[in-house]
């Protein structure tokens, strides 16, 4: 399985609640997103989770982010989600959720953890946190990785600075609280996700 997006940006919205859900991932999708990820420590992740892939899941990778466990991933193959990311690099959980059919953005730092992440299956690699590692790191990264492996920046990524690390050799990136901060209002999360996109373009 590879990986299927369109768009190389992943909208996580941490700590959303359900009744935001739907109104923040139309936003999204309105802009051309077609991954997002509800991490599972918001608030009734589950029913979240559910009704965006009931409403979107035909238009976009749906799916849970800070998966941690088995359980985890079980619950979100109950909910209709197809998407898995961790924060870290655990083989056994990698395996499971490819085993599942789940895609897995998974979360690395080294280069030990990278190819460990791949040899368990993961369709793309999910660098956390990017800012503390920076642009070098990526270039540095993608000396050694095998090509055309997706590789994803999270953590601190802006619409200033995406192009960085596009250039680097990242595909795109996972824009947390500079595209949505939990209460924030439909507009801001519309007007976010938008110049992510710009910037996205401009980069490319």
């Amino acid at each position: 399985m590879t990986w299927t997006t369109s768009l190389p940006l992943i909208a996580i919205l941490r700590g959303i609640r359900p009744e935001e859900a739907l109104p923040h991932a139309q936003a999204l999708v309105d802009a051309g997103f077609d991954a997002i990820e509800v991490p599972l420590n918001s608030p009734q992740w589950q029913k979240s989770i559910a009704d965006i892939v009931q409403r979107f899941g035909s238009r976009a990778l749906i799916g849970g982010g800070t998966v941690l466990k088995p359980a985890d991933v079980d619950a979100l193959v109950e909910v209709g989600a197809k998407l898995v990311v961790t924060p870290n690099t655990r083989p056994s959980l990698i395996e499971y959720a490819v085993q599942r059919g789940l895609q897995v953005a998974a979360g690395f730092a080294t280069a030990s953890e990278a190819f460990d992440a791949l040899d368990a299956g993961a369709q793309a690699l999910k660098l956390f946190p990017a800012t503390t590692y920076g642009t070098g790191h990526v270039k540095a990264l993608k000396a050694v990785l095998p090509a055309g492996v997706p590789m994803f920046a999270v953590g601190g990524v802006t619409p200033a600075n995406l192009g960085e690390y596009l250039r680097a050799g990242c595909i795109g990136a996972g824009l947390g609280s500079d595209l949505y901060k939990p209460g924030q209002d439909v507009s801001r999360t519309s007007e976010m996700a938008r110049a992510f996109v710009t910037a996205l373009q401009a980069a490319r």
